[in-house]
């Protein structure tokens, strides 16, 4: 049933960018891996990153000197990371905190093919890397996730308690709801988000566009109603669903975001029990989202 599943993901969920907008080499001299077009003053690292289905998934860590939190992006499906750049350093300047970011089995420089179950074991890998190689605690975390990058962060979200928080950027219910107005989840869907919303214990910030075109707002609402933990909503009115980014009160309710995050995290430490954090090891199971039949 897991590949029939990915089988559909496949068919109408993937598409990225064709060729790749980067590349990655390593630098002869330090032995570094090296993004192309990102400088070393930059404050940037490459990993390549083994996942459980064994492909190598590349991810970016973009350091902030003085960082809050740490943002974990999952990006779009008609994106990959070269088209994320400029991004990045406006979130990181603008919101004080780290970005981790990557991409998917078969996007951008990474191996493999894209599938769901392939998503899951690419964020996991990430995480694993926070954990090991920079000291990451949940509590210092926070997932972003857009479009179908929703459906590796609701993942993630519903099976790690204690984090910081969530933000869903023209997230989608599920799959096939984006494409059909169904009632029921149905048991080829893909990226259950509407299920996995229930189980996630961190404050959910949902930001949509009004004039979304391809995920309905209806989508955004309905996370956010399930959401346990709710954090104000950002409807940006007149936004579609590549755009939100340059609309002056989407970083504002980020910032505001971030704020609130900090002070939770000051009258809410976590208990000195908790601070031993497990690895992620097995599962049981353009920056614009498209969805069309074929």
């Amino acid at each position: 049933m897991g590949n029939v599943t990915s089988n559909v993901a496949a068919k109408f969920a993937f598409f990225p960018p064709d060729p790749a907008t980067y590349g990655v080499t390593k630098d002869d001299e330090t032995g570094k891996l090296v993004f192309s077009g990102v400088s070393p003053d930059m404050n940037m690292e490459v990993h390549q990153l083994t996942t459980k289905s064994g492909n190598k998934v590349v991810a970016t860590f973009w350091r902030h000197p003085f960082a809050r939190f740490t943002l974990l992006y999952s990006h779009g499906n008609a994106a990959d990371l070269g088209q994320m750049v400029e991004l990045f350093i406006e979130l990181r300047a603008h919101l004080r905190v780290n970005i981790m970011s990557y991409d998917y089995s078969g996007y951008g420089a990474s191996t493999g093919k894209p599938s769901e179950f392939n998503t899951y074991y690419d964020i996991e890998a990430v995480y694993n890397c926070l954990r090991s190689d920079y000291g990451i605690k949940q509590e210092e975390l926070i997932l972003y996730g857009q479009s179908v990058g929703s459906g590796p962060t609701l993942h993630m979200a519903s099976r790690l308690k204690r984090l910081r928080g969530v933000v869903l950027h023209s997230a989608i219910l599920s799959g096939i709801r984006v494409l059909y107005p169904v009632k029921m989840t149905l048991w080829f869907d893909i990226f259950k988000n509407i299920d996995k919303i229930r189980h996630v214990n961190s404050k959910v910030l949902v930001i949509h566009g009004t004039k979304d075109d391809i995920v309905d707002l209806s989508h955004g609402k309905r996370l956010w109603e399930l959401a346990k933990e709710k954090y104000d909503p950002l409807w940006v009115k007149g936004g579609g669903h590549c755009n939100l980014e340059t609309y002056p009160e989407y970083i504002k309710h980020l910032r505001k975001f971030i704020n609130a995050m900090e002070k939770l995290s000051l009258t809410n430490p976590p208990p000195k029990q908790l601070t031993n954090e497990p690895s992620v090891t097995e599962t049981k199971h353009s920056r614009c989202l498209r969805f069309r039949k074929r």
